[in-house]
């Protein structure tokens, strides 16, 4: 277990020194991806009829240590919300991250716009969104196979401010389906070389990241307290892709039950609650990849303040946040 999981560590350092740029891991998928959208989509800002804010914790692979006795387990944080704005013909959107994996550390703000054009039956999200991404590294803490590495000498513990922004289209026909293509650091952003004194001209980058989302919520006729809420999401750097597919039966808007599967990674459970207008989330993923490594926790809390708007026949209640 120990030989396998200094392996992968390894593996990881090699991914984050490059001879041109220092790349973050892939963005975070969460297997509560449905609950992310106001973060990897500016489309979806204020596409339901309240205010509705979300907590999302992930820590990825629980207990994954290098070979010494180091956490290196991938944790991210995410606090986003979005609201309608009249005003603007659109709404508003907020999200903070923090993603750690090792010996690296990423806080992500951004703050975006999302204008909805009226399709008659339908809304089309039309969305942009700034953002300032803080990426610091710890390279003293590297322990690379050849200590003369010259993509590593004379850094030590180096970070950069990077701007870049987003953009996203979600197009939503109420109380049936949701389609939704957006990209995430539209810039690849670049910073300055890390250290002047450095052999290397390593320097930090954002990720550019392509998202695609579908889902259709069933309503049984028959058993009108179900709902059945299929859904896809594609995320995909170029250099690598996660295909992630889940199922969910909501009862009566109170409780709901899924799994999700992530193509050759693993498989998840999803569990949920809602009291009032609180809901919390829990899922689990079992690892697929045949390496050991240990399985991931996720818990959300999302809160919906509803607004007094002017509510028209297709206004509803998204179940993305049960």
């Amino acid at each position: 277990m120990k030989t396998k999981v200094t392996h992968i560590a390894l593996l990881f350092a090699i991914m984050l020194t490059t001879a041109f740029g220092v790349r973050a891991q892939q963005a975070p998928m969460f297997t509560n991806y449905s609950n992310s959208y106001a973060y990897a989509n500016a489309g979806f800002a204020g596409m339901s009829e309240g205010i509705n804010l979300l907590g999302l914790y992930r820590m990825q692979w629980a207990g994954f240590v290098d070979n010494d006795g180091n956490d290196i387990a991938p944790k991210t944080f995410l606090l986003s919300g979005d609201m309608p704005f009249r005003a603007l013909h659109g709404g508003l959107g907020f999200s903070i991250m923090q993603d750690k994996l090792g010996f690296e550390n990423n806080v992500n703000v951004g703050l975006g716009y999302s204008f909805h054009l009226d399709l008659g039956g339908s809304t089309l999200g039309i969305g942009v969104a700034g953002t300032l991404l803080n990426r610091s590294v710890n390279f003293s803490q590297l322990n690379p196979n050849q200590p003369t590495d010259p993509l590593l000498q004379g850094l030590g513990e180096e970070s950069a401010m990077l701007f870049d922004f987003n953009l996203g289209l979600f197009w939503q026909v109420p109380e049936s389906f949701y389609v939704g293509f957006s990209v995430i650091n539209v810039l690849e952003s670049m910073s300055q070389a890390l250290n002047d004194n450095s052999e290397s001209s390593a320097s930090f980058t954002t990720d550019r990241t392509f998202y695609a989302v579908a889902g259709y919520p069933f309503q049984f006729e028959d058993m009108p307290y179900f709902t059945f809420i299929p859904s896809v999401s594609v995320m995909s750097d170029i250099a690598s892709t996660q295909f992630n597919a889940s199922a969910r039966v909501v009862y009566n808007n109170l409780f709901s039950l899924g799994v999700n599967y992530r193509f050759q990674e693993s498989v998840g459970i999803l569990a949920g609650i809602t009291i009032k207008d609180l809901t919390i989330a829990y899922s689990y993923d079992i690892n697929t990849l045949g390496l050991g490594v240990p399985g991931s926790h996720e818990i959300g809390l999302s809160y919906c303040f509803k607004l007094d708007l002017d509510r028209t026949p297709r206004d509803y209640r998204s179940v993305r946040y049960l």
